[in-house]
């Protein structure tokens, strides 16, 4: 009896989560976690990308970040020091040089963090347009594809596209 009860009570909800719709603005929601949308719209495969794309860009972010402190200190300290060398290896290269490096890795370190808030961006968008295509049904009686068709004169074939509907 206790386990026909506990399987009435499992199909019944069962049957109730496989009787909701599936949502774009859940799968929007999962997505502020990144790759959580794309679990829900059963497209894990891309968790890894999105990742892996983050992975990438913290360590974009860290190179030149820190080439653009090693840089900024090496020029403050040419500045208050009356023009002393800081850094042995970079001895050679003038003030001004210095300066242009450290504008250069400041322009790419905030270009970083500009992309990785558009992947960010992208991870949102991703789950929310195929949230909505979830369901979309594409049926072979419907297709649209290059084909060959034969002229009414019959004498050569045309290259066209065929309709099927």
């Amino acid at each position: 009896m206790l386990v026909f009860c506990a399987s009435i009570i499992f199909n019944s909800q069962f049957s109730i989560l496989k009787s909701q719709e599936h949502s774009a603005d859940v799968a929007l929601r999962w997505s502020i976690l990144p790759g959580g949308g794309q679990v829900y719209n059963k497209q894990a495969w891309k968790v890894p990308i999105i990742y892996g794309a983050f992975a990438g860009m913290g360590y974009f972010i860290h190179d030149n970040y820190k080439n653009m402190k090693m840089f900024k200190d090496e020029y403050l300290f040419r500045v208050n020091h009356n023009d002393q060398r800081n850094l042995a290896d970079y001895a050679e290269y003038t003030t001004d040089n210095i300066y242009s490096y450290y504008n250069t890795y400041n322009r790419n370190f905030q270009l970083m963090i500009i992309i990785t808030v558009g992947i960010y961006g992208l991870n949102l968008i991703d789950a929310y347009v195929f949230g909505h295509l979830f369901d979309f049904q594409m049926d072979d009686n419907i297709s649209f594809a290059p084909g060959l068709a034969v002229t009414p004169c019959g004498v050569s074939p045309t290259v066209g596209l065929r309709f099927n509907l």
